[in-house]
């Protein structure tokens, strides 16, 4: 029933060609000139996306910008440091941004891990003091 569905081609002008899924079909379409592929529909269908890219701020890979968004003063214990690189890496994870904001996440994260294990070791030597 779905190979049927799939087969149908409504012939009404203005409304879409339902056509089989296989390779002949495909070719078909796209040689018969009722599927154009041009750059100025790629930009018009893809162009919003670059502009909303474009117009994020990309985030900081100033340490002390960092520094203040992890609020590292506040943390007392391992724990709590612990806590603060699990919610950063949440947040500014490479995997977890997007494509473009990739390789400025690395660092972001890099300088978030390096700023924590200086405080980490800070206070350790604050306790033995």
């Amino acid at each position: 029933m779905l190979d049927e569905l799939l087969a149908e081609r409504v012939q009404e002008p203005g409304r879409a060609h339902l056509v089989s899924m296989d390779y002949l079909s495909v070719v078909e379409e796209l040689h018969s000139g009722r599927i154009i592929i041009s750059d100025e529909n790629l930009q018009a269908a893809y162009g919003s996306v670059k502009e909303t890219a474009a117009a994020e701020p990309e985030p900081s890979v100033d340490p002390d910008e960092i520094a203040r968004e992890l609020c590292l003063e506040g943390a007392l214990k391992s724990r709590e440091f612990d806590r603060l690189r699990r919610d950063f890496a949440l947040r500014n994870h490479p995997d977890r941004v997007p494509e473009h904001l990739r390789a400025r996440a690395v660092i972001r994260m890099q300088v978030a891990n390096m700023l924590i294990d200086e405080a980490k070791r800070r206070r350790l030597r604050l306790k033995k003091a």
